[in-house]
């Protein structure tokens, strides 16, 4: 093959494998990959998983159960017994048994009754449920992780993308001042107060270019990918932010079966209750059966595989009873214990319900008053802008002062930066309110 196609070759295959590898997210893919590849969320599923298998592992302690033992043993010196055969005093020397013998047994136990293994059935199943839960509440803090990560990529490019149009504008400023000043028409003071704007907004620029590779990092990491893959977010911040502005969510009510935290401390109550029916039942008799059979050789020499070897069999069946009489008051010690547990475990339902109540309240105030505060930083940047303009213009015409420009120029940059802010906190404080309101929903959407 010639050389050269077979580099072209390679090349062509390098390429569309590095484009295979760029991913591309809108918001809500993003979520949906998170959700099947996020590391956390991952392990989460491995603990329902997990909980099944527990579920089993007590359900079978009730079943059946089948063992078998084999038992070898050699003599190396028998025991020797004393016996006085022909009653004249004189004790004569004898072993009884062969050297060497094995015992083979297999038996069947069956549980009949055992109140804490009932009860066991039930906590199997609460826990499964708590697993179930935890799976969800860690859902929901993937999204939310998501979407702040998200939102802070698309926020550090805005920001990426303002600030270098704002230094544009500085540098333009400062070379026509420059100009100027060099002949004669510009106090030096002019130029100077452009430089230290530009300074501090190429500074910023810099920094805030620092902080976008983190955020993208940080992103992927959020998502579960590796920490240097390339992205690419297919939404705009701003689209986003009134994609994302809902008041009717302000009116929603608070659905406490559907809200998870009310979910888990509901579900540590069921377990406390549980706690307390298993010590109940430690005071309950338990009932054992059990059958078993097996073969017995026995020789001098080691002629078990042999097959002339000689083996008795038997076999035994047997009921076990056990009750407990008298533990010296501990299992009433334990038994009120489990109360007190109980008791708190109410306490902190009926505190989960008052603190979800609170934040739904707050969340919504919250939402609100970021809405508000997106508004009137829109407004503001709109005026912002004007006033910078308009002190361009008067100070290209000598008519405003290079402090007056730069002071237009600085309440511009600020409001900007309020304007970002602001839609970011319509995003996430709207994210907030969700989880709230409907944990359940969000989950099983994906969004």
């Amino acid at each position: 093959m010639n050389p050269k196609f077979l580099l072209i070759a390679l090349c062509f295959v390098g390429v569309l494998q590095a484009q295979e590898k760029k991913l591309s997210f809108t918001l809500d893919e993003a979520i949906t990959y998170a959700l099947e590849n996020n590391r956390a969320a991952i392990n989460a599923d491995r603990d329902i998983d997990a909980a099944k298998k527990q579920k089993w592992e007590t359900t079978a302690t009730g079943l059946p159960q089948i063992s078998a033992k084999i038992d070898y043993q050699n003599f190396l010196k028998q025991q020797v017994t004393l016996f006085d055969t022909n009653g004249d005093g004189i004790d004569e020397e004898f072993t009884f048994g062969t050297r060497q013998s094995v015992n083979a047994v297999a038996t069947l136990e069956q549980l009949l009754f055992d109140g804490s293994y009932l009860v066991g059935l039930q906590s199997a199943k609460v826990f499964l449920e708590i697993s179930k839960n935890a799976k969800v509440k860690t859902d929901l803090e993937v999204r939310k992780s998501v979407i702040d990560a998200y939102g802070n990529v698309l926020l550090a490019e805005e920001s990426v993308a303002i600030l270098t149009n704002n230094q544009a504008v500085l540098q333009k400023n400062v070379n026509e001042t420059q100009k100027i000043f060099e002949n004669g028409l510009a106090e030096e003071e002019d130029l100077e107060q452009l430089q230290i704007t530009l300074a501090n907004v190429t500074s910023n620029l810099n920094n805030t270019k620092r902080l976008r590779d983190v955020a993208y990092k940080l992103f992927n990491i959020t998502l579960g990918i590796e920490l240097d893959a390339e992205v690419t977010l297919t939404e705009k911040l701003e689209a986003l932010a009134i994609q994302n502005i809902n008041e009717n969510l302000n009116s929603a009510p608070l659905s406490l079966e559907s809200n998870i935290d009310y979910k888990i401390a509901d579900n540590n109550k069921r377990s406390q209750e549980l706690l307390l029916k298993l010590e109940k039942s430690r005071a309950l008799p338990t009932l054992n059966a059990f059958v078993n059979g097996g073969y017995q050789g026995f020789s001098d020499e080691f002629t078990f595989l042999d097959s002339g070897q000689r083996y008795f069999g038997s076999s035994l069946i047997g009921v076990s009873l056990n009750i407990p009489v008298f533990s010296s008051l501990q299992r009433s010690a334990k038994t009120q214990r489990a109360k007190i547990e109980l008791e708190k475990a109410k306490t902190d339902l009926e505190d989960t319900e008052q603190r979800l109540r609170l934040q739904l309240v707050n969340a919504k105030s919250n939402y609100q008053f970021a809405i508000e505060q997106y508004l009137t930083s829109k407004k503001n940047l709109e005026l912002a802008e004007r006033i910078e303009r308009k002190n361009q213009v008067k100070y290209s015409e000598g008519i405003a002062t290079s402090f007056e420009l730069r002071q237009a120029q600085t309440q511009l940059y600020t409001t900007q930066q309020e304007y970002l802010q602001a839609m970011l906190d319509v995003i996430n404080n709207k994210a907030e309110l969700e989880t709230i309101l409907n944990s359940d929903t969000l989950v099983k959407s994906g969004k």
